[in-house]
């Protein structure tokens, strides 16, 4: 079978710097877009700033529709699955690896595109998007994890050829939720205090303490063995400035990954008899704003 193109759907900050970077490469790539974004990139490109990766337009080719056979990227965020699902499906792609934060979207995603290869992959970086077609990628690194199934995946060769930083994890689980016990009290912390990360996770260390121990025994309990110190570890190497997507979206007053994130954890806690009150306070208090 002749090599299928590479194509990004939600050419937002992670999959409009990802689509960038992809076709600045020689890749065939295409990223999918809604009517007014794919019209905008088609006009002016794609204008990445980035001081790990260097300025510049990439000249991206854009589409409304996946192509048929596609290999995908799903880089929207975890509340639109339902609005691609129709157009994923039609599109009969050859693979789907997608980057939707969360531990409960790859059953919908597998009923969506039977036959396709699926495969749950992670992201860590931090990417704003000033405009359609301006993406500003502001932390110094871009680190991809893709689980061992799917590390001879099309998307997982793009990405290498690219130059980018692909690790491989263990299954589909252990990389959601090597990548949601991280995020969680990234996210649920700087939206609660509204500060970046540095500021946010020594504003009560008695609520961080306690928010660390329920994620961590949430995610041992499904499977994935986590203790507090070690999440406390990995959060202390961020950038003291870098901020949370949910808390750029809830500030802004956008719609949010709240529940695919937050709510996700509540849900797992509550189903393995976990008492999260932490989480579940932080999450009702972001909610109610």
């Amino acid at each position: 079978m002749p090599e299928s193109v590479i194509a990004v759907v939600g050419a937002g900050a992670v999959g409009g710097l990802l689509a960038a970077l992809l076709d600045r490469a020689g890749i065939d790539v295409v990223a999918v877009a809604r009517p007014a974004t794919a019209q905008a990139i088609a006009a002016e490109g794609l204008t990445i700033h980035s001081r790990h990766f260097g300025d510049g337009v990439a000249r991206v080719r854009v589409s409304t529709t996946v192509p048929d056979g596609a290999n995908v990227i799903l880089a929207t965020k975890a509340f639109a699955l339902a609005d691609v699902a129709d157009d994923l499906s039609a599109a009969r792609p050859a693979e789907v690896i997608s980057l939707l934060n969360g531990i409960e979207h790859l059953a919908r995603l597998r009923a969506d595109v039977p036959g396709s290869r699926v495969a749950g992959a992670s992201v860590a970086v931090e990417a704003t998007r000033l405009s359609p077609t301006v993406i500003e990628h502001r932390s110094p690194f871009l680190r991809l994890t893709v689980p061992g199934h799917a590390a001879d995946s099309a998307v997982a060769a793009a990405w290498r050829s690219a130059g980018l930083d692909v690790t491989v994890g263990g299954s589909d689980e252990d990389v959601l939720w090597a990548k949601l016990r991280f995020l969680a009290p990234l996210a649920l912390l700087t939206a609660y205090w509204r500060l970046p990360v540095g500021a946010a996770i020594e504003k009560d260390p008695a609520l961080t303490s306690a928010l660390l121990a329920e994620i961590a025994d949430i995610a041992s309990r499904d499977g994935v063995a986590t203790e507090a110190p070690q999440l406390a570890r990995a959060l202390a190497t961020l950038p003291p400035a870098m901020r949370s997507s949910l808390q750029n979206d809830l500030e802004a007053g956008l719609e949010s990954e709240l529940d695919a994130i937050g709510g996700a954890l509540g849900r797992r806690g509550r189903a393995a008899g976990v008492t999260a009150t932490t989480v579940e306070h932080l999450v009702a208090e972001l909610a109610a704003r």
